[in-house]
């Protein structure tokens, strides 16, 4: 019977995974490919996976028929997880957000909890029932929580290397939710086999229901297995993208390693949408904008031979740019290389002029990796970004990409980029936005030229003191030489952009507003484009959200301090040590755990830019080092005294771990640009997952010894730790997505991390071989 309850827990874990893995993708899509989603749906997932935990769990665990339960919660879990894949796709209507449109943080918290709601609560339940099944047949229950744990997590192990190397690569999402369906109702199955019945107690057997539940499961099987391979999961995935995209002709649509790429034809224009957010148009783009993007730096530079773009040059960049005669080579790297190819599938005169040129020399990989390992040297870059809407855009907005682009140009190079802006429109949150931009390309180039729009800005940075000297006539007599044709840059709008009084408007445009610097590992200006989109939609939300990078460790050690006083008023008032100090390390080891798993898929999104395809394999390493650590200290603990050491152990290791983490990342960035280093810091990355996983996950074994102190209470208290380690981790994922990454930064976190856990250590030894009698028991409700 062992046997079987094992296969179940495993394929819990496994789809527990992939669910977690698909519709966080899913969610990232519709949520605009936004990093700090990642916080806030992580979040959801685990506090909603406490509350399964705590409340359904054992509300099934206290019927008779366990096993006939925990075969329902997993059909009906299953059920729940197509029904969220389908909501996902069609949110932003619900929602009334149009297409194009960022969805702010307050939707993407609440709509991203109810989506997850049903799968989660049902998912959660199956732990807390899961661990009383398995204590039925096993002879100490106090170690049937943590083989649970421990089996489930091998199984979210599985979930994630299958998920990203065999399944999301070759299948749909709605192929692989019909799959896991499949596998949930053969291991419910299994579980309820008539032999497996031979060895149950007889007050657990109802014949008559279980005969009837394993005819549903038969015919749910034959249907699932018909959905999977007859077509209605294709069906389903045909009909949620139309729904999607309501009114909008879609005429293609996948999930590439970076991101969503969807194509909609409309009036014979092609509209390219990167995780729901328009890219480019062909063949007629936003003529004005280009123009003066392309034409004004060029003409500003008295030569321009070599140029590089990266990202978004196709579909009108590129075609301005080659009608400078002096133009002899322009090496193009996008973001996406599934982009290029797309765009070649829907070809338009424009494009195919583009990307058939000879002067153009296409580099399928992303820009940032590119310049790393180039040693071209280029007249002018141009940054197709066009804001620092997340972190894969932010890495273009950094001082360490600035001071990179500034190594790859010429002595009159020109480095061109712009973000969003206004003439009429001048919140304090757009204002901080820019400023943070100008500050951040004035601490690395000695002139940064500001042509004001009234949807951008665009920023011209140079060493050289010729972008600062550019006039209408000296404009102008190039603009003739070159025998360049526009179509909107006409000489009065010239004149006006190039006014020395723009230069005064936008000085007193940012004065008194922020002089951070955006850096890699810092990523504020991230932070300052979220406030600014949550203004613009939002505004009361988004001005008190903007007062929140004023946050520091000025507010956290005060509130860490108060928990402490709180902790030994009980201890002295009492004289008895408080039980609360157990759930509130495991409540502090889910917060670490959390915090770690966001700073691997932060620093990896920074480094490579396509943590998209990553994310399932980050995870499995997390949950393997967790799997693995609570298995090695279930084995090794040998009495109470002997695993409350290890707690405090682990808990001092936890800190060391968190203080270190910034060094090892800064270690890694200092790594030359080989093909060896990356393949290292790729496994480095694995590793580091996987070794923060198996310090918090180390904990949960001996917190489940240490404080159960009645056997009967086995459900209560592997639902209380469980829980705590889950809310700590939703008040890691919202707090660190959302706040302390984009604001404290790296270390600022990191140590924010080492100083929750020291809180509970010295809590957890100050009861410490405390009087034992005072342990009181767990209730036996």
């Amino acid at each position: 019977m062992h046997r079987r309850i094992r296969i179940a827990v495993l394929v819990m874990g496994f789809s527990g995974l992939v669910a977690e893995v698909l519709l966080l993708r899913e969610l990232m899509i519709v949520f605009a490919g936004i990093e700090l989603s990642i916080g806030i749906i992580l979040a959801n997932w685990l506090i909603l996976e406490a509350a399964g935990c705590l409340t359904l769990g054992r509300i099934a665990d206290k019927t008779r028929f366990r096993l006939e339960t925990y075969t329902i919660i997993a059909v009906l879990f299953s059920a729940a997880f197509i029904a969220a894949i389908f909501f996902t796709r069609i949110l932003k209507g619900l929602l009334g957000v149009s297409i194009g449109e960022n969805v702010e943080l307050l939707p993407m918290f609440y709509s991203s909890f109810l989506i997850l709601l049903p799968v989660c609560i049902l998912h959660g339940a199956l732990f807390t029932i899961g661990c009383r099944i398995y204590a039925m047949y096993s002879d100490n229950d106090s170690s049937s929580a943590a083989k649970v744990y421990v089996y489930e997590t091998a199984g979210t192990v599985l979930g994630g290397v299958i998920s990203t190397f065999l399944l999301i690569p070759f299948l749909h999402t709605f192929q692989i939710a019909a799959g896991i369906a499949l596998i949930n109702i053969l291991a419910c199955l299994y579980l309820l086999w008539p032999r497996a019945a031979a060895l149950m107690r007889p007050a657990e057997i109802n014949g008559t229901f279980r005969k009837f539940l394993k005819g549903a499961l038969a015919v749910l099987l034959v249907v699932t297995g018909y959905a999977l391979a007859g077509g209605p999961a294709d069906a389903l995935h045909s009909r949620s993208v139309d729904m999607q995209w309501e009114r909008h002709n879609v005429v293609h649509y996948e999930n590439s390693r970076y991101s969503n790429i969807s194509v909609v034809e409309r009036d014979e224009q092609y509209l390219f949408f990167l995780d729901g957010i328009r890219e480019l148009i062909t063949p007629v783009p936003d003529i004005q904008f280009v123009e003066e993007f392309v034409h004004m730096p060029l003409l500003a530079h008295p030569d321009p031979q070599e140029i590089l773009i990266l990202r978004g040059g196709a579909g009108g960049i590129i075609n301005e740019a080659l009608k400078h005669p002096s133009v002899q080579n322009i090496d193009y790297a996008e973001h996406d290389p599934r982009l290029i190819d797309i765009i070649r599938k829907h070809p338009t005169p424009l494009t195919e002029s583009e990307l058939d040129d000879e002067r153009v020399n296409l580099e399928h990989t992303d820009g940032r990796l590119f310049l790393s390992k180039t040693s071209g040297r280029y007249d002018l870059i141009f940054i197709g970004v066009m804001e620092p809407s997340n972190l894969q855009a932010n890495r273009f907005y950094t001082r360490e990409f600035f001071e990179l682009a500034k190594k790859r140009l010429s002595e009159d190079g020109i480095l061109v980029l712009g973000a969003p802006g206004s003439l009429t429109y001048t919140s304090d949150e757009i204002r901080d936005l820019n400023s943070n931009v100008f500050h951040t390309l004035s601490s690395v180039f000695s002139h940064v030229r500001v042509s004001p729009g009234e949807s951008k800005h665009i920023y011209l940075s140079s060493d050289s003191e010729e972008v600062m000297q550019l006039d209408m006539m000296k404009l102008m007599e190039r603009l003739e030489a070159r025998d360049i044709t526009a179509e909107e840059m006409v000489p009065w709008d010239i004149e006006k952009k190039l006014h020395a009084g723009w230069q005064q408007w936008f000085k007193n445009y940012i004065d008194g507003h922020t002089t951070e610097i955006n850096y890699d590992f810092k990523p504020i200006g991230m932070f300052y484009h979220i406030a600014h989109w949550n203004t613009l939609h939002a505004p009361e939300f988004g001005s008190w959200f903007n007062q929140l990078d004023r946050i520091g460790l000025n507010v956290i050690i005060p509130v860490l301090v108060v928990i402490l006083l709180i902790h030994f008023l009980i201890r002295f008032a009492t004289g008895t040590y408080a039980r609360g100090a157990i759930p509130f390390a495991i409540f502090a080891s889910g917060f670490a755990g959390m915090i770690f798993s966001l700073v691997v898929i932060f620093m990896f999104q920074i480094t490579y830019g396509h943590v998209f395809s990553w994310v399932g394999l980050l995870v499995a390493a997390f949950m393997a080092g967790a799997g693995i650590g609570a298995l090695f200290l279930t084995r090794i603990t040998s009495g109470e005294e002997h695993g409350r050491r290890l707690f405090l152990y682990l808990e001092a290791a936890i800190i060391g771990f968190a203080i270190a983490l910034p060094l090892i990342f800064l270690a890694a960035r200092a790594l030359p640009d080989t093909q060896a280093s990356l393949i290292f810091v790729r496994i480095l990355f694995l590793a580091v997952a996987f070794v923060s996983g198996m310090l918090v996950g180390g904990q949960f074994p001996l917190a489940n010894k240490l404080y159960l102190k009645n056997p009967e209470g086995l459900s209560k208290t592997a639902g209380l730790i469980y829980g705590s380690d889950l809310l700590g981790g939703w008040l890691g994922g919202i707090l660190g997505g959302v706040l302390l990454l984009p604001v404290m930064g790296l270390t600022g976190t990191c140590i924010t991390v080492a100083l929750v856990k020291l809180t509970s250590l010295i809590m957890m030894a100050t009861v410490s071989g405390g009087n034992r009698k005072t342990a009181a028991p767990v209730p036996n409700k």
